[in-house]
């Protein structure tokens, strides 16, 4: 079905009902979340079921969900870094670990923010093609691989609390690839993490801390677009309707991994991904999705 748009805008979840928003608002929180690309899932379930593509503006509104989430569930560690960079700052104790974890995010942010802004036009475009099903199912295999070779090579060995400005760089610059539909921030940015040899519930942690500011600045930026693109009520009723419900979701899916990787390796996402990936360059391949 063609996107719906508006002043340019790809708003096609305007079209939905209040069922397929909830069903939508669901996938997303826990798709956000985990490293198996929500925007994959976003294109993915409406092309099987026959809906309108939602569009990219309400996979990147829908990162407020997200945001939300991990602020709750990282709050100790949210409230450290903010309290205690300030307070450092007074101080000027410098070598404070708050204030150098606050210096690091705000590093990690650099180089998706600059991306980001200048493939946005690209990016929130009606039928933009690197939401294609194509370029998806390429990313899910390619980021499968990356993070078997992550889970190959890392020794496990590495806390958030011994992060330098170096690791900092690395996964902001990982963070980039997030942009290309079917990567996944937290895929690529915990791939990353894994690589440079932090356990893995510590990447995790690490993922999350390091993309609040790429969530924050993602989700606001599109509701800063959305206000602007005229929209009609009905249209914010469902958009407020998938926040909530993903918000819930997204919580619970960070519990749900935090406990998986205390545990367990990586490789069920890695085994999920590239059968994702496969199935869609065969499904598209054959014509069965479009």
């Amino acid at each position: 079905m063609a996107n719906v748009c508006s002043a340019g805008l790809d708003i096609g979840f305007a079209s939905l009902d209040y069922v397929q928003i909830g069903i939508l608002g669901i996938i997303q929180g826990i798709s956000e979340l985990l490293p198996i690309s929500s925007t994959a899932h976003m294109r993915i379930v409406p092309a099987v079921l026959g809906w309108h593509d939602p569009g990219s503006a309400f996979s990147a509104a829908m990162q407020l969900a997200a945001l939300v989430a991990v602020v709750s569930y990282f709050w100790r560690d949210v409230r450290q870094v903010t309290v205690g960079s300030i307070t450092a700052l007074r101080k000027r104790d410098y070598r404070s670990p708050s204030l150098k974890l606050g210096i690091a995010i705000l590093v990690a942010t650099i180089p998706i923010g600059i991306v980001g802004l200048a493939l946005a036009p690209v990016l929130n475009a009606c039928n933009s093609p690197l939401r294609s099903l194509t370029v998806i199912g390429y990313a899910c295999i390619g980021m499968a691989i990356l993070l078997a070779l992550a889970e190959l090579t890392a020794r496990h060995r590495r806390t958030v609390g011994e992060m330098r400005m170096r690791d900092a760089v690395i996964v902001g610059l990982a963070q980039v690839g997030a942009l290309i539909p079917g990567v996944s921030r937290s895929g690529s940015t915990l791939t990353a993490a894994l690589f440079l040899n932090f356990k893995r519930e510590e990447a995790a942690r690490f993922s999350f801390l390091l993309g609040l500011p790429a969530i924050a600045l993602a989700g606001f930026k599109e509701l800063w677009h959305l206000l602007h693109a005229h929209m009609p009520m009905d249209a914010w009723l469902l958009l407020l309707f998938g926040l909530v419900v993903a918000s819930i979701s997204a919580f619970c899916a960070i519990w749900g991994l935090m406990k998986f990787l205390e545990k367990f390796s990586t490789w069920p996402f890695i085994i999920y991904r590239a059968a994702l990936g496969i199935f869609l360059l065969v499904a598209v391949g054959n014509g069965f999705l479009q």
